[in-house]
């Protein structure tokens, strides 16, 4: 186990506020006198217990469950307990006060309890990262991927490769050092370069679902594009269900990028209005149009809004975009060339529109949500690079440089799982926790 000194640490877990229960989180080598101090007992392992709660000067706190949790069988691996009080500012304040008047104990720190317990191995660094992006997750889809990596899939699936790696860096060491022996079998330098492009192939595979994973994680991007006046904003306010832009007969109303994320069918997406696109000779407008072109560069999926009554062509038809002709309400005499002509003003047509996107959004590429991160994919970048030397080898390549890019290309991949990594990673990762967590 880890040693993080004499102190322990202590912090509210649920959220702050009002509320029916509050949870209270203790951890390290004081956990059980705390426990014992304030509630008097030390109920068995994982049981819950009622218990009168005091604070120092012997007054009466709270009527709580206790829950003792001693290490290692426990969230960070140390000595932990829990205080499950009733809701109320004044009881947790009260109770809070009562622990930080006890030696050694201390408020955690943001992502304390969840440091500890990855420093004392009860979760790798993808798991750690799979809890925050759990925490986080406003969506069914980011709530699957998050609890996907939670549960170790990644770091099960790198132990694999690397053990692999290992293997094929043994049999070259063997060679190595025992070549005059009997019992050993000569380099194979063809089996060799078939191990290694079998891993290659699947790392490509698993980073080939990063660009999905990743926008499961921060949200999918729906552009809504089209010249001034199609009904850009009115559609977005549609979609939001409120006012999230304004609406007006004036050309060029809208001159920066205004977004509205929502859940979509299970997905947080963003939608995005942009300014109309059209020639203008006007400075801010002008600004506002580049922006809307670089917005739809980036985006998962683009509408393309457009008045068949108007002079302007119809726009043309692409990969990523759906073509949406507006304002059914006004030209029902009209025949549009899209399947998909809508109304926000009487609701017509939405709900096909809606399930076209959804479609659309759900055909996208899809990983196994395996890789999430760009720390992710960088590690799996850096250990491709490094087998692809090990393959670009010759026979006549020494082996003890074969043996040594493999155990870099192991150690690359280390990273995945936080076996070699720095403090400062560390530190961005668990300062993003709440306190508590």
């Amino acid at each position: 186990m880890a040693e993080f000194g004499s102190q322990t640490i202590y912090a509210l877990a649920s959220g702050g506020g009002r509320s029916g229960v509050a949870v209270i989180r203790v951890s390290g080598r004081h956990a059980r006198f705390g426990l014992e101090t304030i509630s008097g007992f030390v109920p068995p392992p994982r049981r819950a217990s009622l218990r009168r709660l005091r604070g120092l000067d012997g007054n009466g706190i709270d009527d709580a469950l206790v829950i003792w949790f001693p290490g290692p069988q426990s969230f960070t691996g140390e000595d932990c307990a829990e205080f499950h009080v009733h809701g109320g500012r004044a009881i947790v304040g009260a109770l809070l006060k009562a622990l930080s008047g006890l030696a050694e104990f201390r408020q955690a720190d943001a992502g304390e309890f969840s440091r500890r317990a990855f420093l004392n191995g009860k979760l790798d660094l993808a798991q750690a990262e799979g809890l925050a992006d759990l925490i986080d997750a406003e969506s069914e889809a980011q709530r699957k991927q998050a609890l996907y990596q939670l549960d170790g899939a990644l770091g099960v699936q790198c132990t694999d490769w690397r053990r692999r790696m290992l293997g094929l860096q043994a049999e070259l060491e063997a060679d190595i050092d025992f070549s005059d022996e009997d019992d050993v079998g000569s380099f194979d330098h063809q089996r060799l370069i078939d191990s290694v492009a079998k891993l290659k192939a699947e790392l490509e595979g698993a980073l080939a679902g990063f660009a999905h994973s990743q926008r499961v994680r921060q949200g999918l991007v729906v552009v809504i594009s089209g010249p001034p006046n199609v009904g850009k904003s009115s559609l977005l306010n549609a979609i939001a269900q409120r006012d999230a832009a304004l609406v007006s007969a004036t050309a060029g109303t809208t001159r920066d990028l205004i977004e509205v994320s929502v859940v979509f069918f299970g997905e947080l997406v963003t939608f995005i209005d942009t300014a109309g696109i059209r020639e203008t000779a006007e400075h801010l407008e002008g600004l506002g149009i580049e922006r809307a072109l670089k917005a739809r560069e980036m985006a998962d999926l683009v509408l393309e809004l457009y008045d068949e009554t108007t002079s302007m062509a119809v726009p043309a038809s692409a990969g990523n975009n759906i073509l949406v002709a507006t304002k059914r309400d006004i030209h029902l005499g009209a025949v549009p060339s899209t399947p998909f002509w809508v109304s926000t003003t009487t609701g017509e047509g939405l709900s096909v529109l809606y399930e076209e996107i959804k479609t659309r959004l759900s055909g996208l590429p899809r990983g196994a949500g395996l890789v999430t991160r760009q720390r992710h994919a960088e590690a799996l970048v850096a250990t491709i690079a490094l087998l692809n030397i090990v393959m670009q080898a010759d026979a006549a390549t020494p082996i003890e440089i074969l043996a040594d890019d493999l155990r870099q290309a192991g150690r690359t991949l280390g990273r995945l799982v936080g076996e070699f990594v720095v403090d400062d990673v560390l530190g961005t990762l668990f300062s993003s926790f709440c306190i508590g967590k």
